[in-house]
């Protein structure tokens, strides 16, 4: 399930979005791409990199095509990992990337926050959500306390992921992945 609450950034007043075409919209109104993918194959939960890449391929080879992607990886975590907080940590911070930042969650699910224009935008990303931030938009990213995804990285630049922080505490204001399923999913 995705899900979009927008913020004033000094409130926690939101509004809501759950269908994906209202989620989809609204993003578009702040350059954000979101779609939802599907692939023909079942993929086990154990499936390597490779055998995700194969079974997205036509769709990566599309945004190659459209936007120039140098490079594609596969990132992975779960609760098991034995640094899953310093990992969380490293993208609780807002930030900003000189490249924009795509992923395509293949499995499991993760919160993006968006900080644009006096709003913040907390996109709640699942199985089959591809999600764009652009370039130089404050963003963070939480993958809750006990993680479990696996994203598609795409990137136009052979450094990968490279961020700039911000020093803003407005991460610190807004829910966590967990308070926020706890509030507005039924688990």
């Amino acid at each position: 399930m995705s899900l979009l609450l927008v913020y004033e950034e000094n409130s926690r007043q939101f509004e809501k979005y759950t269908g994906f075409d209202e989620i989809e919209n609204c993003l578009k109104n702040i350059g954000v791409l979101f779609e939802r993918w599907q692939t023909d194959c079942v993929l086990p939960v154990d499936a390597d990199s490779l055998s995700v890449l194969a079974a997205y391929a036509p769709a990566l080879e599309r945004l190659k095509q459209d936007y120039g992607f140098q490079s594609v990886d596969v990132i992975g975590l779960t609760s098991e990992h034995p640094d899953k907080l310093a990992l969380r940590q490293k993208f609780l911070s807002e930030h900003v990337h000189d490249d924009f930042e795509v992923r395509f969650f293949v499995e499991g699910r993760g919160l993006f926050y968006l900080h644009v224009e006096g709003k913040v935008y907390a996109v709640l990303c699942s199985q089959g959500c591809l999600i764009s931030v652009p370039a130089n938009t404050a963003h963070w990213f939480d993958m809750g306390e006990n993680p479990f995804f696996k994203a598609i990285r795409l990137f136009t630049t052979p450094d990968g992921w490279v961020a700039k922080f911000t020093g803003s505490g407005i991460a610190d204001r807004f829910p966590s992945l967990d308070e926020l399923c706890k509030q507005h999913l039924e688990l």
